[in-house]
This record gives structure tokens, sequence and C-alpha cells, in this order.
């Protein structure tokens, strides 16, 4: 079976791809759904280069996100825990109150939980820039639209 996989030079580094940068505008877009599509472009999925331990993955940049919505009644009913290791250290916040204070936060999570939880996964979400208004600061790098 003939497979591809990533070239990468001297320094580990994959060298025969471009990394890409994208904008996704965020309104009235479903979180969890918002959320799968971000994962596989920083993953780099959807490309035909992609190869599971090299980080062939975009740069994703998320406008709008105060305006992202949940599905049903999970804005009542979901609720978002930390824990400090100290007792008495457990936070339970809703998602209600997460989307008024934070809502970055809210796609922030779901994103980081669909990507690898180990060194790589690390460094995929480190390309994930997300913003609350429409304007952001990387139009230097000449983001495209991506329809979702």
């Amino acid at each position: 079976m003939a497979t591809y996989m990533a070239k990468t030079d001297a320094d580990g580094i994959p060298s025969n791809f471009e990394q890409q940068w994208w904008v996704i505008d965020a309104t009235d877009m479903v979180v969890g759904r918002l959320a799968v599509t971000i994962a596989t472009i920083l993953r780099g999925k959807h490309k035909p280069q992609y190869t599971p331990h090299q980080d062939t993955g975009d740069f994703v940049v998320v406008t709008n996100v105060e305006k992202i919505r949940f599905t049903g009644r999970k804005l009542e009913q979901k609720s978002y825990q930390s824990y400090s290791h100290y007792p008495g250290g457990q936070k339970i916040v809703p998602a209600s109150e997460m989307m008024e204070k934070h809502p970055e936060r809210v796609l922030e999570l779901a994103v980081k939980r669909m990507v690898p939880r180990n060194p790589q996964g690390r460094k995929q979400m480190d390309k994930l820039k997300i913003y609350k208004g429409p304007q952001h600061p990387h139009q230097a790098q000449q983001p495209k639209a991506f329809k979702a």
C-alpha cells in the first residue's frame, strides 16, 4: 500500500508543506461543530500531507466568538469543572456564566479536548487564536476565510 508521509529536514521540521492562516467567523455557529472543524485544521487532517506524528496543521484565527451558541438546553445544563488539588479547591462554573465572562474559553476548552493530550497537541493549540470581536491583529499573515 502506498502512503504519503511528510518529509522532515535536519531539524525534524516538516519541510515539504506550507502553513497557512485561516480566519473563521464564529457568528451563529454551534460550539461543538465549530470545535471539530478547528481541531481538524490545527492537526492538519484536511491536507493530503497529514502525518499523525508530525505537526502539519495550519494556524486558525476565530473572530466573533461571543456569538457562538449551544444547542438544546446545554446553556443551562452544562458546567465547567476545575480542581486545584487542594481541599475545597473544586470550582464548578455553569456554561451560561462562562459565556458571559469568558466566551473564548468555552471554544478553547472544546478544541483542547479534541487534540492529542501530549506535547504535539499543546503545540497545535498554540496555533489557535481566539478573539471576541470582529478585529484581530493577524492581518500581516494574510489569512484566508475558511468556509465551514
